[in-house]
């Protein structure tokens, strides 16, 4: 009898024990497991820093909003702060104007991005309390150069500063292996302008180093 109920004391025992036990145990199961380099884990996701071409902006051309004279048919970004219904890419129609919903056409050619907000705020005026309006040149279409023959990177380019014949080459890659340097020249209209650019880059006859007018065609055969 008496060995009986020690046998079942222990046994009550034993399971009092592995009851006080198993929460714990059953604790450790569900908890997450310690980073192994001992840092600190954030619950927060990582911070995503933007991208290159993000930060750079948008397509907008590189010109002086105060001295650039818009002409047809340049596209603008006209932004106005909170009023989505005016804000738009506009074209310059060949008569120089732009065409904004109810305001109607509004002279742009000739004018400069600065000077054409100021005409667009007062035109506003009427519809909007205190509009900020911000007048960027999206395009520069009407005034092109171009490069053609023995180039690195032939083709169109905007003319948005003023831009010499070497500068031009530069900005297109440089001369091509097959290109004679000696004889490259100009076309501006019906004339042909000489430029030799050995002598440019050597210091001499510089007086070939012309700025750029819209339309011309630097040639290298």
């Amino acid at each position: 009898m008496s060995e009986r109920f020690f046998c079942r004391n222990r046994i009550l025992a034993l399971a009092i024990c592995v009851g006080a036990l198993w929460p714990q145990s059953a604790g450790a199961q569900t908890s997450p497991l310690p980073p192994q380099d001992g840092k600190q884990r954030s619950s927060q996701p990582a911070e995503v820093k933007p991208s290159a071409s993000a930060a750079s902006g948008g397509p907008s051309a590189a010109v002086d909003s105060s001295s650039y004279k818009v002409e047809s048919p340049d596209t603008l970004s006209v932004r106005v702060w909170h009023e989505q219904d005016f804000s738009g890419v506009y074209s310059v129609h060949p008569d120089g104007k732009i065409t904004l919903p109810l305001i109607g056409d509004v002279q742009a050619g000739g004018r400069s991005p600065v000077e054409i907000e100021k005409t667009l705020k007062e035109a506003l005026a009427k519809y909007v309390v205190n509009p900020l309006v911000t007048v960027t040149v999206q395009d520069v279409l009407s005034k092109r150069y171009y490069m053609d023959g023995e180039i690195n990177r032939p083709g169109e380019y905007s003319l948005v500063s003023p831009t010499t014949v070497l500068e031009a080459i530069s900005k297109a890659g440089g001369l091509a292996g097959f290109a004679n340097p000696k004889k490259i020249y100009i076309l501006r209209g019906d004339q042909r302008i000489a430029f030799n650019y050995k002598d440019v880059i050597h210091g001499k006859h510089l007086e070939q180093n012309i700025q750029l007018q819209p339309g011309d065609h630097i040639v290298t055969p």
